[in-house]
């Protein structure tokens, strides 16, 4: 089993989910780029001196670069090298402090299935290579810090880019990825940035967009139990434009459910605390991009006398046995752009989202 599925369809490029953690090389970096900054905007700083006399600026007071490019690239080249480490060997220590939050979720159940699968490592690896990055870095105060990537590959689509939220609790953190999405170059959309070139955040409660971004969870959850009501408002059922990830996922449950013999429920929740909490980038529209995550619960019953179908791929995961039920845990990380209320259009529309089994259990 690998982590590099090959070339997928549109629709599977959900679930192309190539990436998971980078292990430590070298001692956590702390942002020295910013006592440089600190000393130019000395006049709106808060300083304090240090026993050594060192100039610090309080970053979780004052609303600063949330890390220096150079210290952005080497924490893409660093995760770029331990995910291919632990891509190769299928062992999660090798990767474990490089991903957290959503990403860590999906892709660590990845490498538990692939080591079962073959103990003695991945048979079909293949080193990811990222190229031509780019990186969005926000101005904000306090932690976490995170900033956005988004580079080439060697894996996937042509013209696509892969896109990683970068973030860390404190000064004495790694950079992991919590999110990691990929989508087409052409719809990455343009980021409101200062005269210095920095982004802007956007606020968990921003009431300027159709949702904000704390919200974007729980009215996922709420579109995919709704009936598509036909028209505007309703329960949940135009809060998202149309889509794979939206009208088709519905549509799609809806017929598996009314499949004979075998009776399927749903249960779909936000995740929103610690590293699975939504970020967003303000766009020039004056709307976000923003990432968030959900969970999602298969439970399908059997009728008797009808057997459960069993994916190869998630017996590595399986507990318990398997008589009459089974039930499937998903985790998800998708990216939005998130319009502003002042849109003719407020719908909000999904530009991907990763979708990674992790847990089976039977019953």
């Amino acid at each position: 089993m690998s982590r590099d599925r090959g070339v997928l369809s549109p629709r599977r490029l959900s679930e192309y989910t190539a990436f998971r953690r980078l292990g430590t090389y070298g001692r956590p970096r702390r942002l020295g780029g910013h006592g440089r900054f600190a000393l130019v905007t000395a006049s709106v700083a808060v300083l304090s001196v240090t026993a050594s006399g060192c100039v610090v600026v309080h970053g979780e007071r004052e609303i600063v670069p949330t890390v220096t490019r150079a210290d952005a690239a080497r924490a893409l080249k660093e995760f770029t090298a331990a995910y291919n480490k632990a891509d190769k060997t299928y062992d999660q220590a090798a990767d474990a402090e490089r991903v957290t939050g959503a990403l860590a979720d999906i892709d660590g159940a990845k490498l538990r299935a692939g080591r079962k699968n073959n103990p003695d490592g991945n048979p079909a690896h293949s080193p990811l290579k990222l190229t031509d990055p780019n990186f969005t870095i926000p101005e904000k105060a306090g932690w976490p810090r995170w900033f956005v990537a988004d580079t080439a590959a060697n894996k996937g689509f042509k013209n696509t880019r892969w896109l990683m939220v970068f973030t860390r609790s404190d000064a004495d953190d790694v950079w992991a990825v919590s999110y990691l999405t990929i989508v087409q170059a052409a719809a990455i959309p343009k980021f409101k940035k200062n005269a210095d070139g920095f982004a802007q955040t956007v606020p968990a409660d921003d009431a300027a967009l159709a949702v904000a971004p704390r919200e974007l969870g729980k009215a996922y959850a709420t579109y995919l139990k709704a009936k598509p009501s036909g028209g505007s408002g309703g329960s949940g059922g135009e809060v998202f434009a149309p889509g794979p990830h939206t009208s088709e996922w519905r549509a799609d449950r809806e017929k598996k459910s009314a499949q004979p013999g075998l009776a399927r429920q749903y249960v779909d929740e936000p995740l929103s605390k610690g590293d699975y909490a939504p970020v967003g980038l303000r766009t020039t529209d004056g709307g976000a991009m923003v990432f968030f995550a959900t969970h999602h619960y298969e439970k399908q019953t059997a009728a008797p006398g009808v057997d459960l179908d069993i994916h190869p791929s998630a017996r590595p995961l399986l507990t318990g046995e398997v008589k009459s039920s089974l039930t499937l845990q998903r985790v998800s990380n998708g990216v939005v752009l998130d319009p502003p209320k002042s849109a003719s259009d407020q719908r909000v529309t999904f530009l991907n989202r990763v979708d990674g089994l992790t847990s089976v259990k039977g019953e």
